[in-house]
């Protein structure tokens, strides 16, 4: 006998058409900054740096590949890194130097004044991600923070917060890919060949 699941996956897709619709209402504005934000640091040579854990590193991970390849049709060809991806690094700054470091020190080698850091923390708590906001900060990076509803100490260190109107992790993520998706579009459209 085969189960009807079919009431879960409505209340499941219901609720991520909830939260995009709350995020065309509150925070379109926020990411039509963000953009411009990128726009500039690329058109004046700079770069992009990416950083997340779980869920959000691969997030991170995802979007800087949309800005490295393409998004629909053009080349965008835009320097983005995601800090998440190279196990040697991260495993080798975990033990050295701890966890809660090992996306401080790589900006500490590689970014430099003006270049742009992105963080995608749905709770805006981890240790590693504030930490690498406090390094971009040092650097004098511009810092955008993709996150959850609730004010987190994220949101009074950066630049622009974009905040996913919810609490659940699933609907946040989901709509943090789509603010990545939308971004590259624009990207593409601005800076494509």
């Amino acid at each position: 006998m085969k189960l009807d699941y079919k009431n879960d996956i409505k209340k499941e897709i219901e609720e991520s058409l909830n939260v995009k619709k709350l995020l065309l209402s509150k925070s379109i504005d926020d990411i039509n900054k963000a953009t411009n934000i990128l726009v500039d640091a690329i058109k004046n040579g700079n770069k992009i740096y990416l950083c997340g854990n779980g869920g959000s590193a691969s997030d991170s991970q995802h979007i800087a590949c949309e800005l490295v390849g393409r998004m629909r049709k053009n080349s965008i060809s835009v320097p983005a890194f995601s800090l998440a991806t190279n196990i040697s690094t991260l495993t080798a700054l975990a033990n050295d130097f701890g966890y809660e470091n090992i996306f401080s020190r790589q900006l500490a080698v590689y970014a430099k004044k003006g270049d742009v850091l992105i963080v995608i923390s749905t709770s805006g708590k981890s240790l590693n991600i504030i930490n690498a906001v406090a390094e971009a900060r040092k650097l004098s990076m511009k810092i955008i923070v993709m996150t959850g509803k609730r004010e987190n100490e994220l949101s009074k260190m950066v630049d622009l917060t974009i905040k996913t109107p919810s609490d659940d992790t699933p609907r946040i993520q989901e709509a943090h890919i789509l603010i990545g998706h939308i971004i590259a579009s624009i990207l593409e459209k601005e800076l494509g060949s």
